[in-house]
């Protein structure tokens, strides 16, 4: 089992990314709120630098690497969000990076993270990604891995650090916390803190049909293989990590399933209802909200919106 991180990680992780992120706000959202028939937080990651909150994980790792590491250059494997935050960060830092996407990733972000500085490789899928970034990493290059790095989990917590205090001095502590699960990263640091900080509080993690790789390892004791088949990339991990899922089963009441098409409708309805554009990596979230009532419907509810990175078709 791996060790999992602690508060007093995610407190030194905060300190060490002060300045570089926002600090973004949570809010209560009364149309969502009223659209689920319960008290509604929303923790609003979308509005962070490069529109998600990966630059908190890159930043701290970044900060952590020797003049060595960074001169070697960077390499990231993404499906989009954390490769535009590591070619945001990097080519702030003036270090090179390749950052390899599926060729599906978001248009939009592949354009952006070009804009940056970054050498941009598409692959054939999110499997192939990682295959070139192995072989990258071992040609010599600093792999920057987007969740399997207690560095990387402990900066993601900040997320969960802020929302849990913001959410105490609103004097709205949240019984349910949900967050979405690419790697596991985000929901095993929002975990950490808000079970720290929240007396009580549930912790939920959503996938999307066809980038189950938590619900997989759940299922078979550990990580495993996952076939991807979601059509939303920047949850499709083709397996969870042994860091990420130790501190899932130990953390997290559960991870929720809801296909594309309900996420698809939960970032519409995030837009109709709380005036919030996200990507339909947050949209699972209100699909999988409506889960959680039906277990808990006195449940008070906050939700991680971790980003807003997606194409609008045309």
């Amino acid at each position: 089992m791996a060790d999992l991180v602690t508060l007093d990680d995610i407190e030194t992780a905060a300190a060490r990314i002060a300045g570089g992120v926002l600090r973004t706000p949570t809010v209560p959202s009364p149309g969502l709120g009223a659209l689920l028939g319960a008290p509604t937080l929303l923790k609003l990651e979308q509005l962070q630098r490069t529109g998600s909150f990966k630059p908190r994980g890159v930043l701290a790792k970044i900060a952590t690497l020797s003049p060595d590491e960074r001169a070697a250059g960077l390499v990231a494997v993404s499906g989009g969000n954390h490769g535009l935050a590591v070619a945001d960060v990097a080519g702030a830092a003036g270090i090179a990076a390749v950052v390899v996407m599926p060729k599906n990733a978001p248009a939009r972000s592949v354009a952006t993270a070009r804009a940056a500085g970054a050498d941009v490789r598409l692959t054939p899928d999110i499997p192939a990604a990682f295959a070139l970034a192995t072989e990258l990493q071992a040609a010599g290059m600093t792999l920057l891995h987007p969740f399997d790095d207690p560095v990387t989990l402990a900066a993601q917590g900040t997320v969960g650090l802020e929302l849990a205090h913001d959410a105490l001095a609103l004097g709205e502590p949240p019984t349910d916390v949900l967050v979405s699960i690419g790697g596991g990263a985000l929901l095993s640091g929002v975990a950490v803190a808000v079970r720290a900080l929240l007396v009580g509080v549930r912790v939920w993690g959503v996938e999307t049909a066809g980038a189950e790789a938590m619900s997989a390892a759940l299922a078979a004791g550990g990580p495993t293989p996952v076939t991807i088949t979601s059509a939303i990339t920047t949850l499709s991990a083709p397996s969870a990590s042994q860091l990420t899922y130790d501190h899932v089963r130990e953390l997290v009441e559960d991870v929720l399933v809801v296909p594309d098409a309900d996420a698809v409708r939960g970032s519409v309805e995030l837009a109709e209802h709380a005036g919030i554009w996200a990507e339909p990596a947050a949209g699972c979230l209100v699909p999988g909200a409506r889960r959680v009532l039906d277990l808990h419907p006195d449940a008070r509810l906050a939700l991680v919106i971790c980003g807003r990175n997606a194409d609008v078709p045309g």
